[in-house]
């Protein structure tokens, strides 16, 4: 299993930073985990959620990192296709691809958030289609020759992306996958999958033997999940400053996750199968419960790689660490990430 960490640039009020303070908090982490030999690093697009996530132009800040980092992959995690149009995104993947030195990875995802889909003209109804039709152009970018392409929302002839990824045939595709349909769907294109924080583990293993069942590449299948993750060598304090974080994080997603769980959207009715957890968490969404939903891992580095290894059987290949769920002091993150890279990394890559 890879650990690589998860960014969505939060602001909780406690931490008192600006903006600028965040970013550059962010900048400095990312290179200390690129000095400790974390796998890589994937940042968020989201739009209008203040608190909850600042990180918009995630292409912007992975091109910061292209030039700071040198091992990381730079991940984008990931791109809501409905909202871009397509020769935009390719554009912006070539770039980073050859700004990085071919170290990009890139996932797409249809967004979940009604504000971001009036605020761009999206409509919720022909996400899927748009995310397909955005895939296939994407793919035709690939190609030597010019793209060609008469779909039901875009028209392209002999058009040219530029500049060219270093990758070929392209940068690894990955996709967020919360439904079963597209557990299925991303196993028939052969795109990795980028699950959770949305759903409890136990809902997510059975997308997984799914998503395996369906897999037809002969390439091995490439399965992310991310969770919250503070390890510390002291259990208590971990706990303590893992309880407040943890616990406003996913608050806050089930504050802008609401209106989809809560109004029948066409192409996103699977989100009602999580109303009975969202109404266990409102509950308050305390650390345990968390942790047993698969969603948090918090304690001592031998904890922390106990449940690690229960992922890593069950066929996660890629852990997306939220250190501290992005709600702890910067010191603290650095500190994790050392511990982390003193007593997990080495185990993980010697099976233990």
């Amino acid at each position: 299993m890879l650990l690589d960490l998860f960014y969505e640039l939060a602001m909780p009020p406690w931490l008192e930073r600006s903006e600028a303070q965040a970013y550059a908090d962010a900048l400095e982490e990312i290179e200390l985990a690129d000095r400790l030999g974390f796998h890589g690093v994937w940042l968020v697009e989201h739009h209008l959620m203040p608190g909850y996530s600042h990180l918009s132009k995630p292409d912007l800040l992975l091109a910061a990192l292209a030039q700071r980092t040198t091992r990381l992959r730079l991940g984008l995690g990931v791109i809501p296709l409905p909202y871009h149009h397509p020769l935009h995104v390719a554009e912006r993947i070539g770039t980073l691809d050859v700004l990085s030195g071919a170290r990009l990875e890139v996932g797409i995802g249809r967004g979940f958030s009604p504000d971001e889909y009036a605020a761009f003209g999206a409509e919720p109804a022909h996400s899927r289609a748009l995310v397909e039709e955005s895939l296939a152009i994407l793919r035709a970018a690939a190609a030597d020759a010019p793209i060609v392409h008469h779909g039901q929302h875009f028209r392209l002839d002999t058009v040219s992306v530029l500049p060219r990824p270093l990758q070929r045939p392209y940068p690894p595709l990955w996709t967020a996958a919360v439904s079963p349909e597209t557990f299925e769907w991303a196993a028939r294109e052969g795109l990795g999958v980028l699950a959770g924080p949305f759903k409890p583990w136990a809902m997510i293993a059975a997308d997984l033997k799914r998503f395996r069942s369906a897999w037809r590449s002969e390439h091995a299948p490439r399965i992310g999940m991310t969770v919250a993750l503070l390890c510390l060598p002291d259990r208590v304090r971990a706990r303590e400053l893992a309880d407040r974080a943890v616990r406003w994080s996913y608050g806050e997603l089930l504050r802008v996750t609401a209106p989809v769980l809560e109004r029948l959207w066409p192409s996103y009715e699977h989100m009602h199968q999580l109303g009975r957890f969202r109404r266990l968490l409102k509950l308050g969404a305390r650390l345990r419960v968390l942790e047993l939903a698969g969603l948090a891992i918090v304690g001592t580095p031998g904890e922390c790689l106990e449940r690690i290894e229960r992922l890593r059987e069950a066929g996660v290949t890629h852990l997306l660490c939220s250190i501290g769920a992005g709600a702890v002091p910067s010191d603290v993150v650095r500190e994790s990430l050392e511990c982390i890279a003193s007593d997990v990394l080495p185990r993980l890559a010697h099976g233990r």
